[in-house]
């Protein structure tokens, strides 16, 4: 899954509109955290629920996402 638009954002939580790259299905994910391990490990391990692919299982490229605060700052 990839992230394809963020539409709410409070501190590093968020909820983004996420696609599949290889059947092109959106839906809502309402639990994202905006910090390197989310955008690097999670979000890459994220099964469709249509057809139950993700980017880690199919080879797919993992993108670096810039992240809103850096990493360790405390909001």
């Amino acid at each position: 899954m990839k992230i394809k638009e963020i539409i709410q954002q409070y501190r590093r939580d968020f909820t983004a509109l996420m696609y599949c790259e290889f059947c092109q299905h959106e839906e809502i994910n309402n639990r994202g955290y905006d910090d390197r391990y989310y955008h690097d490990e999670v979000i890459p391990n994220m099964e469709c629920k249509k057809c139950g692919e993700s980017t880690i299982k199919k080879g797919g490229i993992i993108e670096h996402v810039q992240t809103k605060y850096a990493e360790g700052f405390q909001i």
